[in-house]
């Protein structure tokens, strides 16, 4: 599903990503562990096409992003990618289920499949009746938990995850980690998690490590 071959990224003189190779498959959960500026939100921006590479290639799905253009890429984005943020994103003038059935409302979508869509994400992350909370009346965990369900309400193919816990409490950072691994796979997406936590990583598939050198497999 995704695949990136020796990328190399670059900010002016400094090196963020060298030689990064990784390969994830449909249904795949991986964590990419490293720590607090190591360019593992760079590796998420080159890898959804928001940074652009100074050499090497990111495939998705067997299309060469570099080859597409801003509309395009946009485009993939909106529709075959979901994105968790540690800062939840929620917009907070928009209720629990407009929040979550924005990617639908994107793509045109008729009102009433929003609804439905929406409503289902909600109660597959444990907020069922939830649908008319504002975000303020939601706790930290709840808010991660809309995020967690807006990501995935559009059925992307691959999903992409920075921090997703890091203000959370940990019995919270517990609940919405098994939580997401459950609806990634539920879902078949490939899903890639960031994070400086190894109990954070322990939950996937596979795990590497980003260092100056590039990626490292995790035993």
């Amino acid at each position: 599903m995704l695949r990136l071959d020796k990328v190399v990224k670059r900010f002016g003189a400094r090196s963020v990503l060298n030689a990064v190779s990784l390969e994830v498959a449909a249904g795949e959960y991986v964590a990419v562990l490293g720590e607090s500026g190591i360019g593992k939100s760079t590796l998420l921006n080159v890898i959804a096409g928001l940074e652009p590479v100074d050499s090497g290639a990111v495939a998705f799905d067997g299309v060469e992003l570099t080859r597409l253009d801003d509309d395009a890429l946009t485009r993939l984005r909106r529709e075959r990618f979901g994105f968790v943020f540690q800062a939840f994103h929620v917009l907070p003038h928009l209720s629990a289920a407009q929040n979550v059935g924005l990617p639908l409302l994107l793509r045109r979508a008729p009102q009433a499949e929003i609804e439905q869509r929406a409503a289902a994400a909600l109660a597959a992350v444990g907020l069922a009746g939830r649908e008319s909370s504002m975000p303020r009346e939601l706790s930290g965990g709840e808010l991660q938990r809309v995020a967690i369900a807006r990501a995935l309400v559009g059925e992307p193919a691959l999903v992409l995850a920075d921090e997703p816990t890091g203000n959370l409490d940990p019995e919270n950072a517990r609940q919405v980690l098994r939580l997401f691994a459950e609806q990634v796979r539920a879902h078949g997406a490939a899903g890639i998690l960031v994070t400086h936590s190894e109990a954070a990583a322990a939950g996937c598939d596979r795990r590497y490590r980003l260092t100056a050198e590039g990626l490292q497999a995790v035993d």
